[in-house]
């Protein structure tokens, strides 16, 4: 059975520029399910690490409205917020190393990890299942860049948490080790898992039951497998049309018709 985890709607998010405010995030509506895998995809810039850090609890938005199994997150202190990223969040940064302890070696990472979320967990088993069951007594500093990534996966899926995170987590891995990943968070969505990936691999996009399409800050496009592709119309009808339609509007205008309970766009004449 899926449910909502989380729910954003018009999620906003602004950082600061020479120039002024950013919008990184403008107006993005989205639903995080349990037990699914969703891929965020987009052009670099396109708002996908943003969202990401928002979804994570690690950012609260600029604006908008963002709730946890029905609850608002701006009504959560700063201490509720650390323990729900503690217990209920796996977090996966782009960069594995800022996943992961430097003192600890790979058995130590999943073992910390449990006592964190006050779970129990069969270290050997989990390294078992990234391949890393030689790696057990080595720390990260001495495994290559794929060991790490799928260390950090690991231990982000202990528990397994109620939401899993992971920023390009199969990016710079070969077919054989981004298997391995995919594998292990397909694992934990089957095991109820809400699992959110930000990525630009066919291989990643291919695993996921969802794509969302992010373009610059706004959300372009949805497509769930076995559904059709669908476009996100906010709430002030405002639509936003996939990327290979564009040329067709140079302009940026559309004559809109209504036929028969549907909508035809057609570009000026």
């Amino acid at each position: 059975m899926t449910t909502d985890l989380l729910t954003g709607r018009e999620l906003l998010q602004l950082y600061a520029a020479r120039t002024g405010p950013t919008q990184a995030l403008r107006g993005v509506d989205v639903s995080v399910v349990s037990g699914r895998i969703s891929a965020i995809t987009g052009p670099s810039g396109s708002g996908k690490s943003t969202l990401l850090a928002v979804l994570a609890l690690r950012e609260r938005p600029a604006g908008g409205e963002l709730r946890h199994r029905g609850r608002l997150v701006s009504s959560l202190s700063r201490r509720e917020l650390q323990r729900l990223r503690r217990r209920d969040i796996g977090w996966v940064a782009q960069r594995p190393t800022h996943s992961l302890f430097p003192q600890l070696d790979a058995r130590a990472q999943l073992t910390q990890m449990a006592q964190l979320r006050r779970v129990r967990v069969d270290a050997d088993a989990a390294l078992a299942e990234v391949a890393l069951t030689s790696r057990a007594t080595s720390r990260p500093a001495t495994m290559s860049g794929g060991e790490q990534q799928r260390l950090a996966v690991a231990a982000a899926g202990v528990g397994p948490p109620a939401l899993l995170i992971a920023d390009e987590p199969t990016a710079e891995l070969d077919d054989e080790s981004a298997a391995l990943v995919l594998r292990l968070l397909r694992a934990r969505a089957d095991a109820g898992s809400a699992v959110v990936l930000a990525t630009h691999d066919a291989r990643a996009i291919a695993a996921a039951d969802t794509v969302l399409r992010l373009r610059h800050g706004v959300l372009s496009g949805e497509h769930a497998a076995g559904q059709d592709r669908t476009v996100s119309i906010d709430g002030l009808g405002r639509l936003q049309l996939p990327e290979e339609a564009l040329p067709l509007f140079p302009t940026g205008r559309a004559v809109v018709t209504v036929v028969n309970n549907h909508v035809e766009l057609h570009p000026p004449a």
